[in-house]
């Protein structure tokens, strides 16, 4: 019983500090947005090129953002060590069965030579 709780423990500290790392990513993810976008807009950087390549960057940084969310709270939350587990479990499963029934057959191919 011990070790289910400490497994327990282990499970919600891990997920506790993907979602602190995640919140972490979205507070730097407006300020760099809003750095971006003062640094295009009042300081001029980028005036040669494109007009709006703050638009770009704060584009494909959210883009990267919500991939990181996605990670957290779907693909972890059901892809933890219990899915793995059983996962594992019928794996092993399946490699028994067809161990027996090769067995089984070997045993009948035997016996028919005899």
């Amino acid at each position: 019983m011990e070790k289910e709780v400490h497994e327990q423990y282990e499970y919600a500290r891990r997920r506790l500090r993907q979602k602190k790392i995640l919140y972490f990513h979205f507070v730097l993810f407006l300020l760099g947005s809003l750095f971006l976008f003062i640094a295009n807009r009042f300081f001029g950087f980028g005036d040669t090129t494109d007009q709006n390549w703050c638009i770009w960057g704060i584009t494909i940084w959210f883009f990267i953002f919500i991939l990181h969310f996605i990670k957290v709270y779907i693909t972890d939350r059901f892809m933890n060590k219990k899915w793995e587990r059983e996962q594992i479990d019928r794996l092993v499963g399946l490699q028994q069965k067809r161990i027996t029934q090769l067995e089984s057959r070997i045993n009948e191919d035997t016996e028919n030579k005899i």
